[in-house]
């Protein structure tokens, strides 16, 4: 009686296969919880692989006479696959949606290590004029939320929590609207920290009533990044890498960022899967 028995060039396409369809399952998954929550490629390829090995291990219960070039075999693997990226982004999804509080409670809260208030982003109030630096301090901000546990920066706010509005901002555009101001705020984290971080960070307009007049504020919302995020302050400036530090925005020696990014974003397959869930919870408790 002949032992029924599988190529070893079959089973290397099927390895094969299983990796190009985890890989194109974690892109669906990355496209559909985009805004709701991340999913790292590495992260989606082993829940896909993870998956189709549960998938198989269902078939076997079931028929365990089954091997690898039934047709049944191919349905469990992908159905495994598809369940494990599936149920990973509900509950990733679930963890990362955070509680958005109206402006006026985080102005009364104050500013913390995840809020931070600038009176402007484009202006330097000392001086009334455009003031490039301005705009650096948006960006180190966002890049130091990204890089630590999530955050907000309100623009258009005092330190004190006072809503001075977006006037001043407003007139150093060409159209000066909300929506032309979230394009141009846009336009400087891509530039400033890359699409990918950019893309993380979520930019309304909001008008607060304060003594019966509204004013506009913007209101930045960055999530805990999974990688990490550098900072290119000009075109042939060193990167930089910023953290938040209780109530303040500090940049870190080279020594320092290499230290910080070993420990919070560790290599491998199996670190970049537990950082993931690491990033997961933090955005979720903000």
């Amino acid at each position: 009686m002949s032992r029924e028995t599988t190529p070893l060039w079959m089973v290397s396409v099927a390895l094969v296969i299983v990796l190009v369809v985890a890989w194109l399952l974690g892109a669906i998954a990355r496209w559909l919880l985009r805004g709701r929550a991340n999913l790292r490629a590495s992260v989606s390829v082993v829940l896909a692989i993870l998956g189709t090995s549960v998938g198989l291990l269902v078939e076997w219960s079931i028929w365990p006479t089954a091997h690898l070039r039934t047709p049944w075999t191919v349905g469990f693997g992908l159905a495994g696959s598809v369940a494990a990226v599936f149920v990973y982004g509900i509950v990733a999804a679930h963890f990362q949606r955070p509680d958005i509080a109206p402006v006026g409670e985080l102005l009364l809260a104050g500013e913390s290590d995840r809020l931070e208030f600038k009176s402007t982003a484009r202006v330097n109030v000392r001086t009334g004029e455009k003031d490039a630096r301005m705009e650096q301090v948006i960006a180190k901000t966002v890049s130091a939320f990204l890089n630590s546990d999530g955050g907000t920066l309100l623009i258009g706010v005092d330190d004190d929590g006072v809503p001075l509005g977006l006037d001043a901002d407003y007139a150093t555009l060409r159209v000066p609207d909300a929506d032309r101001y979230e394009l141009w705020l846009r336009d400087l984290l891509v530039t400033s920290v890359g699409q990918n971080a950019a893309a993380q960070v979520v930019i309304a307009v909001e008008d607060v009533t304060r003594d019966g007049v509204a004013r506009p504020v913007c209101r930045l919302r960055a999530a805990a990044s999974p990688r990490p995020v550098y900072l290119r302050p000009g075109k042939n400036a060193d990167r930089e890498f910023w953290v938040r530090t209780g109530n303040s925005t500090r940049r870190l020696s080279v020594d320092e960022a290499a230290e910080y990014v070993m420990l919070r974003w560790p290599l491998g397959l199996g670190s970049s899967f537990a950082a993931q869930v690491k990033a997961t919870v933090r955005f979720g408790n903000g």
